[in-house]
């Protein structure tokens, strides 16, 4: 069963975090996701260990490797709280995380 509309289909966390690290290396990636795995004795081992525990955090790890490689990125996740505003899609990033 194919996914067409996820980048990210047959692509393992470790992937991700290996050629994050092997793009960035571990301090640039942690002044881009700070996050304790990537900025306090990082390792693959617990990063992946954080991350699959952790959605939001994995989240930004999968959007910055979309970004890096030039991927297709997510649409944002549709919000039905009357007290969200509707945003464009200029800044993902925003839209997503909040920042």
């Amino acid at each position: 069963m194919t996914q067409k509309n996820n980048p990210l289909h047959g692509i393992t966390l470790q992937t991700i975090v290996t050629d994050l690290v092997d793009h960035y290396g571990w301090e640039e990636l942690g002044a881009r996701i700070n996050i304790r795995c990537f900025t306090h004795d990082p390792s693959i081992k617990s990063s992946l260990k954080f991350l699959r525990k952790t959605q939001w955090a994995r989240e930004k790890v999968e959007y910055l490797y979309l970004k890096t490689n030039k991927l297709p990125l997510p649409k944002p996740k549709p919000v039905n709280d009357s007290d969200h505003q509707p945003c464009d899609d200029t800044d993902l990033n925003a839209h997503i995380w909040g920042k």
